[in-house]
Order: C-alpha cells, then structure tokens, then sequence
C-alpha cells in the first residue's frame, strides 16, 4: 500500500528524482532503476524536471511528484488523499486520466474526492459519506440517478419546466 496525502508531502530542497527515489528505497538498484523509467514515462513532466527542486514545482507536477513517489513502492493499492485540491480543471483532468490508466497497470486505487462527478467518471464502485458515515454506496451509475443524491452531494437539481 501506498498513500499520496491530501498535502503531498514532498522534500521541497531535493530533486524531484530525489524525491522519486525516497518511494523506493526497500528495491534494489535494478527495480529502483526501472520504476523511475515507468514513472518517467507516466509522468513526461518530471523526466524534463528531474533535477529541479521539488520546491519550484506547480500544483499539479507537485501532484504528480508525490502519485510517482508512492508508485516506486510498486503498490498494489493507492491511496490518494483529495488528488484534485488546488489543481487548475486541466491539471485535474490529467491527473484523474492517469489514476485511470493506473488499472492498466493493476493498481487499485482507493480515492477520497470532493469533485464528486470527477471522481465517478472514473470509479468502479463509490461511497458517499456525510460526517463521517457511510450514506450510499454503489456503482456509479445507480449514484448519478438517484435525484436524492444528485441534489444534496452534486450541486444541481434537474427542472422540469
């Protein structure tokens, strides 16, 4: 398991590969090596910005930095910790495209998400909490059509006219 907090919790003076390399310090040189290839190729950003502080990154490659750092443990289950906070909507968007590329790669992924529609887009199964209870779950779908739920955690109500 691996977790990427709600504050991403980076080293701001190392490099971002620094900063990689800390999610794999029980591998050896070899699997160190290959999966700082993957996230590479994950995350084309941090490649270009391998050697620059972590510190000096935007939002979203902040984001980025931290979802790589934890998959150099090679997790079977991610947790992600409001993924989207503080992102620009494109930011979001790619962010979110890559947790769901994450199933090529047989992670699950378990997403604690305020952007509700966001987060079933991509979800296979869904909870929704209200103070800390559980108060639905389901598939997607059966959330997005339930009026009741639509209304009080989606913002928008349909009208008929």
């Amino acid at each position: 398991m691996a977790l990427v907090p709600e504050r991403r919790e980076l080293f701001a003076d190392m490099t971002v590969e620094d900063n990689l390399l800390l999610g794999a310090v029980r591998a050896d040189a070899k699997s160190r090596k290959l999966r700082l290839n993957e996230n590479y190729d994950r995350f084309p950003r941090l490649r270009e910005r391998r050697r620059q502080l972590a510190g000096t990154l935007s939002g979203g490659e902040r984001q980025m930095l931290a979802m790589g750092r934890a998959l150099m443990a090679a997790p079977s289950l991610l947790m992600l910790d409001e993924p989207s906070l503080g992102l620009s909507p494109q930011m979001t968007e790619e962010v979110l495209k890559i947790v769901t590329n994450l199933r090529q790669a047989q992670v699950s992924v378990l997403l604690i998400e305020q952007n509700a529609r966001a987060a079933l887009d991509i979800s296979d199964y869904a909870f929704v909490m209200e103070l800390g209870r559980f108060v639905h779950e389901g598939p997607p779908a059966a959330i997005r059509n339930d009026s009741r739920l639509v209304e009080a955690y989606l913002g928008y109500r349909e009208h008929t006219y």
